[in-house]
């Protein structure tokens, strides 16, 4: 299935994408999309009964903002340098172990929302990544065999990163990475049973319609199974917690100088195979 949530920032309905590609109303079904649905599996069923029976109602999608799938995010966690054609572009050795940080929900908008180029800004920076979204609570899992079970689904997330904050400004990455609308979500939320493989997604990313990165999570230094269980012997992943994965190459930071980063005015384009696309405009905050 493909969920997501419609209408103004802050007042969504959940809605469901049909196979024939048909926005269909999910809110005389469920309250929301959020982790408390994606735990429910009589509720999940329900969608799934109500949608092959052709009981939902359709939504005319002219003119109405797709908002991130998912509502009430209790955390997200990243996974940085976790592409071995990202590691080499920026000249650093691939990682042990995985690398993580932590985004606060608040950094997530819709796919298409404005995303704000923040005050002091030199280097902000584009990355496409594959989004976990958990479905079964995760603690301490004995080997990466059990990880998948707790996923919910996936989804298109844009990780965007100023360096300078990032990097240069002392400290961990918390500063470059939680600036106001960095992270934007969706279009959709994805249901684990559509995507057999999250190992053999293709990732792309254009900037005012040059593409900047084309990769794959094939190139993955920790596999999202890995990844799910190596994190969950640290914090508790509950359902409606984010996982981002890493980027691929092609980021401006790996790029020669003068390093192209993102200006206001700039158009970013990103998608995730079979998860869908995102489109956003950037201006100054």
């Amino acid at each position: 299935m493909k969920l997501l949530r419609v209408g103004a920032a802050g007042a969504e309905r959940p809605a469901l994408l049909d196979a024939e590609g048909v926005l269909r109303d999910l809110s005389g079904i469920v309250e929301d999309v959020d982790g408390t649905l994606l735990a429910d599996d009589a509720a999940l069923g329900r969608i799934r009964a109500a949608a092959g029976a052709g009981e939902l109602p359709a939504l005319d999608p002219a003119g109405l903002r797709i908002g991130p799938p998912l509502a009430r995010i209790g955390k997200i966690v990243c996974i940085g340098l976790n592409y071995h054609d990202h590691a080499r572009e920026i000249g650093a050795e691939p990682p042990a172990e995985p690398v993580v940080f932590l985004k606060a929900p608040d950094t997530v908008v819709g796919p298409h929302d404005t995303v704000l180029v923040p005050r002091g800004s030199v280097k902000t920076d584009w990355e496409v990544e594959l989004a976990v979204v958990i479905g079964r609570t995760a603690r301490c899992l004995e080997s990466p065999a059990q990880a998948l079970a707790h996923v919910a689904g996936y989804a298109v997330a844009h990780d965007v990163s100023e360096r300078e904050f990032q990097i240069e400004r002392g400290g961990t990455w918390d500063k470059g990475k939680n600036c106001e609308t960095f992270n934007p979500l969706g279009p959709w939320l994805v249901t684990a049973d559509e995507v057999p493989d999250p190992q053999d997604l293709s990732l792309r990313l254009w900037v005012n319609g040059e593409l900047k990165q084309d990769g794959s999570t094939a190139e993955q230094i920790f596999p999202v199974a890995e990844v799910l269980c190596y994190v969950s012997q640290f914090m508790t992943l509950y359902p409606g917690d984010v996982v981002n994965t890493g980027t691929p190459a092609g980021v401006a930071m790996g790029r020669p100088e003068p390093q192209p980063y993102l200006r206001s005015g700039d158009v970013v384009e990103l998608e995730v195979e079979g998860l869908g696309r995102q489109r956003q405009k950037l201006k100054d905050a």
